[in-house]
């Protein structure tokens, strides 16, 4: 944990903002997604983190050889991005069979620029009554940015504009795609 803690806070000048003491469930967005490289600072910081059993999903193409056993391992979870309701449900029923579950999402669903986020974390924590949890990859100061657990209403319309205003000014990796 020691020589984590050294690589992350020292060597590679990140800082991780707010608690990461998260409730026993809830769903995690990560955004700004620009960049391959946005994975790998999410999983070094998730090291850090004092509940580690965060759990994320990945298009099913990943997970194959020589991939699949290491992502699993991360704590990867397939999808087939093309069966929506499905993934909701399948997700559901993790969270629902678990005393614990932690999940990992990207809402833009790609690394490119995207003018409106997928819903799929959203449906999964009304699904679930979890509450959504954003944290904001900010490359530009370094930084992991963690709110507040947000509940969410009867309003997607509201909630999603709240959730995205969180990330309002972050910049990304490649900071045209953010």
């Amino acid at each position: 944990m020691k020589i984590r803690r050294f690589i992350f806070y020292k060597i590679l000048n990140w800082k991780i903002i707010g608690d990461t003491n998260f409730p026993k469930k809830c769903v995690i967005i990560a955004a700004p997604h620009t960049h391959w490289i946005d994975f790998f600072i999410a999983i070094f910081a998730r090291s850090l983190f004092k509940k580690k059993n965060v759990s994320f999903i990945g298009k099913k193409e990943l997970f194959k050889f020589p991939l699949k056993y290491f992502l699993k391992w991360l704590g990867g979870i397939p999808v087939d991005r093309g069966s929506y309701s499905n993934t909701v449900d399948s997700i559901a029923q993790i969270f629902n069979q678990k005393d614990t579950f932690i999940l990992g999402i990207s809402p833009e669903g790609t690394r490119k620029k995207v003018d409106k986020w997928k819903t799929g974390f959203y449906y999964i924590a009304k699904k679930t009554k979890v509450p959504v949890i954003c944290a904001a990859l900010d490359f530009e100061n370094k930084k992991i940015i963690i709110s507040k657990p947000y509940q969410l209403t009867e309003d997607i319309d509201k909630d999603i504009h709240e959730l995205r205003s969180f990330f309002n000014g972050i910049k990304g990796k490649i900071p045209e795609y953010s």
